[in-house]
């Protein structure tokens, strides 16, 4: 187990039965990159990463 699968344990136990869109993540991840600027690489590369994921299947099917 990653380190970070505790976070992301304690996100699902927390909130894994709320809704919430995609504007509000990317809202928390500007507000957490003012809070933790030595932290923007990382969520820079997250948030491109997730905005990305489809790319893949476009390419096979195109």
């Amino acid at each position: 187990m990653y380190f970070t699968d505790r976070g992301i344990e304690e996100l699902t136990a927390r909130r894994g039965e709320e809704e919430v869109s995609l504007t509000w993540v990317a809202e928390r991840l500007r507000e957490f990159v003012d809070l933790n600027p030595e932290f923007e690489i990382p969520v820079e590369r997250l948030a491109t990463w997730l905005a990305r994921l489809d790319d893949d299947d476009e390419d096979e099917d195109g």
